[in-house]
């Protein structure tokens, strides 16, 4: 019963694993190593694959409006534990980045009789559904009063994955891998529709919203998890307090009804990406960078995450750029630099500003071209193999066929720390932060001017960005218990 145990909580909070190294991480990045990484995507690469063993998948909607400065995403999350138990839950968050006290509203919602048909997804009162040419999101959800939406997603761009397969494969066994993850992406889109938003008013705050009391508990909630009930209610401790002082008697709550409307003469911007995780989500990686931006011409993402020391501290990353009709490059050689970094109260070091450099080919690039070219320098490569020098990643592509891009700007306007692992009981918490090092934060941030974007040395075109910046686990250890996990 104790393993069984074990096993539980670390599907729950990620246990460190044992030593098995490179061999047992096959990633996307290895398998498109000089080749064309960029492929479009189709409608079937965004059907929900939902196996009966342990996973998280994910479809966001990812919106921003350049003109005003409100952030938010759509998301829904689909997890299932060690195959005993699935749930099913509708995230939503709006920020106004250039009046944060104003508007910043996040709710995360259990959802009911839930049901998936290829790459559409339902459940009381909500919908989530891909047009049948693969070309526009329809999103509706009314679970939730203090979030009401309904938003239409068109595709601007191609989708985009790294290669035909654009999963990462973890175990010694590639044709029978016991972990997975996977990521396809809609990297530039136009979205319009309504969001009806509910902001708490505090009594005797003259209209003001919360002080955030609720927002709180949204940091101590992760994505995903099965009840959300608390943070529904905004009940907060000086609530709790005035409910004893007043036998029992609810404090009445207020709150001040607000909608968004984003025309379609006139629509935001939207970026969306469908995730899977197909093992224990802390097995698979310790840490996460992730950042779109957009400008009226040009949008940019990164999605990188590095595997524990299990799997040989392994970086996954892809980057994607385009412009307003096509994906210009996706590169799997990037950079992410944190700088000005200080920690905080939680014990990470954070960043205060973030520059990403992305690096490879561009997407007009075919494979025959890449294969022309290394086969005619085969020789000299093979000469510096024998003399132990690192071959470089497209050294005998053309200059022409190169593509740089440079993302830079502050991490100034924190938009939330979410502690993932608020809803895990303290003393398992305590435990596990201390045999394995584990203690995962997501950093947010929205940015409504002073994020630039520069492709291939040319002018720096200014634009919006939201970063995220997530940290794990921080040990680097394989702990005794990890070989008695199950």
């Amino acid at each position: 019963m104790l393993k069984w145990i074990k096993g539980g909580l670390s599907a729950v909070t990620g246990m460190a694993e044992p030593e098995y190294g490179k061999d047992y991480i096959h990633s996307v990045s290895d398998r498109v190593k000089n080749k064309q990484p960029y492929r479009e995507t189709t409608r079937e690469d965004f059907f929900w694959q939902a196996p009966d063993h342990t996973n998280v998948e994910t479809v966001i909607c990812y919106f921003s409006d350049l003109k005003t400065g409100i952030f938010g995403f759509a998301e829904i999350i689909h997890s299932n534990i060690i195959g005993l138990h699935t749930a099913s839950q509708f995230i939503f968050r709006i920020f106004d980045s250039k009046n944060p006290e104003d508007l910043n509203i996040w709710t995360s919602t259990k959802l009911d009789n839930f049901y998936i048909k290829d790459a559409n997804y339902y459940a009381d009162n909500l919908s989530f559904e891909l047009s049948e040419d693969g070309e526009s999101y329809h999103i509706q959800s009314s679970v939730c009063d203090q979030s009401v939406v309904d938003l239409h997603i068109k595709r601007l761009t191609p989708g985009a994955k790294m290669g035909d397969d654009p999963a990462t494969y973890y175990g010694n066994n590639l044709d029978e891998p016991w972990g997975s993850m996977r990521h396809v992406f809609w990297p530039r889109n136009a979205c319009h529709g309504t969001i009806k938003v509910k902001k708490e008013i505090v009594p005797g705050s003259d209209g003001q919203e919360s002080s955030g009391d609720e927002e709180e508990e949204g940091d101590e909630e992760e994505e995903g998890d099965e009840d959300d009930d608390e943070e529904e209610s905004g009940d907060s401790e000086e609530d709790s307090d005035s409910e004893e002082e007043s036998d029992g008697e609810e404090p009445e709550v207020a709150y001040e009804d607000r909608t968004i409307i984003f025309k379609e003469e006139d629509p935001v911007m939207s970026t969306l990406i469908m995730a899977f995780q197909g093992m224990k989500p802390h097995h698979a990686a310790k840490a996460w960078n992730f950042l779109y931006f957009h400008s009226e011409k040009y949008s940019a993402l990164l999605m990188e995450f590095t595997t524990p020391k299990s799997y040989a501290n392994t970086k996954i990353s892809a980057g994607i750029v385009t412009d307003e009709k096509e994906v210009l490059a996706l590169t799997t050689n990037n950079n992410v630099e944190h700088l000005d970094s200080e920690v905080d109260s939680v014990g990470w070091k954070v960043p205060k500003s973030i520059k990403i450099t992305l690096n490879g080919i561009q997407a007009k690039v075919k494979d025959e071209e890449l294969e022309a070219e290394n086969n005619a320098e085969g020789d000299e490569k093979s000469a510096k193999k024998d003399d132990g020098e690192e071959e470089e990643e497209y050294k005998n592509v053309a200059q022409e066929n190169k593509f740089n891009a440079v993302i830079e700007g502050p991490l100034n306007i924190m938009v939330e720390r979410i502690d993932v692992m608020g809803e895990v009981p303290n003393f398992v918490k305590n435990i596990v932060s201390g045999v394995a090092g584990t203690k995962p934060y997501i950093y947010q941030y929205a940015n409504p001017k002073d994020f630039t974007l520069q492709i291939n040395g040319g002018e720096k075109i200014h634009g919006v960005a939201w970063t995220e910046v997530t940290f794990i686990s921080e040990s680097d250890d394989v702990s005794e218990e990890s070989y008695n996990e199950a």
